[in-house]
């Protein structure tokens, strides 16, 4: 997949126009001032983890596999538009999982388990539908689907901690809720896990981590459940790449004065990490094209660039070269 690979390295689309957009055209028309000079510094740690860039590599080949099918995608393969837009023009369709898949797919052909994962009655819609699967599905994402429904086998009420519309979630959810009379809950934040209605008595329950939630959050939801639920078992499903880039933006903004975080808006790890970057009291923007690179950004002397685990290396490149020539 040559071509594709020469598209997404030529340049960030800007999601406004479709079209590439240079630092020094923003520059002549005013977007954004010409400024004293500055250094960029990127992150230790940023842009693709090793589960995303399994299902990106994954589409690419089923492209080059199936020349002579259309290739889908369960969902969004990624949070990330810049390469959604480049897999749309390579002929990749994008099924809904809300709607009916048998209306969405052509039999036989091939669609691929993004690294969310799904729930084991979604993907015998799949084979019922006679497609060609191709699983992607993180490995860190297929351990917390086994342990959630290992648990529900021995009677524990499994409760996971995150966004309940996130794929990953539904996808847990749905092995365990896979096992008879099993129960599974969800809780998104401590706000909600002081409020979650679980039994207090002898009952065993497990809890178990989007695996890109924040740290610090799941050990806030764990304390409060810990007070409610004597038998709780917590189990560690944190991807360490989320730390990782966690950690490493902590460790950037010692050394610069603002930061640019680059990624997709609907990306969860990408907007916890502008979180953390803003709780530092440093002025920091996400960025999802080059048009979302503010004007403000020339006032800093040293920007830092941090990307979320769906930021493809194209799009943090592009965006460390026109602040470059500001």
């Amino acid at each position: 997949m040559k071509d594709f690979k020469e598209t997404i390295q030529a340049g960030m689309p800007d999601t406004d126009t479709g079209a590439a957009v240079s630092a020094d055209s923003k520059i002549r028309s005013g977007t954004i001032a010409q400024a004293v000079p500055h250094t960029v510094k990127r992150a230790r740690v940023l842009g693709y983890c090793m589960g995303v860039r399994r299902a990106v590599d994954a589409v690419l080949n089923a492209l080059a596999d199936y020349p002579d099918k259309t290739v889908y995608t369960y969902g969004p393969l990624i949070h990330n538009p810049v390469t959604m837009q480049l897999l749309e023009q390579k002929g990749v369709r994008v099924v809904d999982p809300e709607q009916e898949i048998q209306n969405q797919i052509e039999p036989e052909s091939p669609i691929i388990i993004r690294a969310h994962g799904i729930s084991p009655q979604k993907r015998q819609e799949l084979a019922d539908c006679k497609a060609i699967i191709i699983d992607a599905t993180c490995p860190r994402v297929i351990a917390s689907q086994k342990r959630a429904a290992r648990y529900a086998e021995k009677g524990y009420t499994v409760i996971l901690a995150g966004d309940k519309n996130h794929g990953e979630l539904i996808g847990i959810m749905g092995h365990a809720l896979a096992i008879p009379h099993a129960r599974c809950l969800t809780v998104q934040n401590a706000e909600e896990a002081r409020t979650l209605d679980v039994e207090c008595d002898d009952a065993p329950a497990v809890l178990l981590a989007q695996t890109t939630i924040k740290r610090s959050e799941y050990r806030a939801i764990a304390d409060i459940l810990y007070k409610k639920i004597p038998q709780l078992v917590v189990l560690e499903t944190i991807c360490p790449a989320t730390d990782e880039r966690q950690d490493a933006l902590l460790e950037l903004l010692h050394d610069v004065d603002a930061v640019v975080v680059i990624g997709g808006k609907t990306s969860a790890n990408t907007r916890r990490l502008l979180q953390t970057a803003l709780d530092s009291g440093k002025p920091a923007w996400l960025a999802e094209s080059l048009a979302d690179i503010p004007p403000d950004i020339h006032h800093y002397h040293r920007i830092g660039l941090a990307a979320g685990a769906s930021t493809p290396d194209s799009s943090i490149d592009a965006v460390a070269a026109a602040l470059g020539k500001i």
